[in-house]
């Protein structure tokens, strides 16, 4: 009898953790293709949410925002000016994904205009002199944020691609190559970026590529932010180490990279995430090392989409600054 009652308890117990198991909530995590960088950012915070207790599994998607505002996706990623545009339907979105809400910043992403250095264009002001004469990079039209970003830049100096003769490219990487064979004078490259560094020898004998410096100043920052509300420009001094500071401390742009969740998903379950993000920075480095750029302080940046209760949360607990 003894010997049944055991045998039955063991039975509920195994049971019941069956039952655990089988109605325990999968988070959905909605990444790029491999090897891109949401791709990568996803596998880390998915590792990290495992990690603390949150069963969650990635989905390499394309054009994902608008599947998280409907709800059928939990979590996704994207750059803050293009959160923005999705949310409310501008910029290369032609509808608005209302439901959207922000999780908070993963860390930033450091990017600016370049120039084969040979053609002394060290400011922007240098650029608006000669622009009539110069091709830029144009259209990306498998990478339709580009082109903001690049127009960011542009409106920090009063110019606007029409001052240019406009060379169409098809993606960010392209936009690099055609910089480096020649095809145009200007294009955006991403900080440390490896198509960068391979452009960059090509033009050796043009003394390498060298960042466009912006206007930091308070009329040249407001043109920015005007074009870009949730880019920064960002001083960076002179670095020999570094493609495109060898010769001289410039301005570049940043926009945070973030992560997004909608309206419905549960207000916990968001706290949770965001405090496993917020506070897994060395996991988080190890799984991809672009995480080492993050800040806990500087989680909260304003933007144009709303901040989800559950994030506000824990900044609330943790002190965080929320809008800054």
């Amino acid at each position: 009898m003894k010997h049944m009652k055991t045998l039955l308890a063991g039975v509920a117990l195994a049971t019941s953790g069956m039952i655990a198991t089988a109605t325990a909530q999968v988070v959905t995590v909605a990444t790029g293709a491999q090897g891109s960088l949401a791709y990568n950012s996803g596998q880390a915070v998915a590792k990290v949410a495992n990690d603390a207790g949150i069963t969650a599994r990635t989905q390499p998607l394309v054009g994902y925002l608008p599947l998280i505002s409907n709800g059928e996706v939990d979590f996704g990623f994207s750059n803050g000016v293009e959160a923005a545009f999705a949310y409310t339907g501008t910029g290369n979105y032609d509808r608005a994904s209302p439901n959207l809400k922000l999780v908070g910043t993963m860390f930033p992403l450091t990017t600016g205009l370049m120039a084969p250095c040979d053609l002394g264009l060290e400011t922007i002001a240098d650029v608006k002199a000669k622009a009539g004469e110069l091709r830029i990079a144009s259209e990306y039209t498998s990478s339709t944020i580009i082109p903001y970003y690049i127009g960011g830049g542009l409106a920090n100096g009063g110019l606007t691609y029409e001052d240019f003769q406009n060379v169409p490219v098809s993606s960010f990487v392209a936009g690099i190559n055609a910089l480096g064979d020649g095809l145009v004078d200007i294009a955006l490259v991403s900080l440390n970026a490896g198509a960068g560094q391979q452009a960059a020898v090509k033009l050796q004998d043009r003394g390498g590529l060298c960042y466009i410096s912006l206007d930091n100043s308070e009329e040249g920052t407001k043109a920015f932010k005007d074009f870009l509300p949730a880019g920064n420009i960002v001083s960076l001094p002179q670095n020999p180490d570094v493609n495109g500071l060898q010769d001289y401390d410039v301005n570049i742009m940043q926009i945070p990279w973030i992560m997004l969740t909608n309206n419905d998903v549960d207000e916990d379950l968001v706290y949770r995430m965001t405090k496993a993000v917020a506070e897994g920075k060395k996991a988080l480095t190890e799984s991809f090392g672009a995480f080492a750029g993050a800040s806990t302080e500087a989680m909260a940046p304003a933007n144009e989409v709303p901040y989800h209760p559950g994030a506000l949360r824990y900044f609330e607990e943790a002190g965080i600054k929320v809008g800054d």
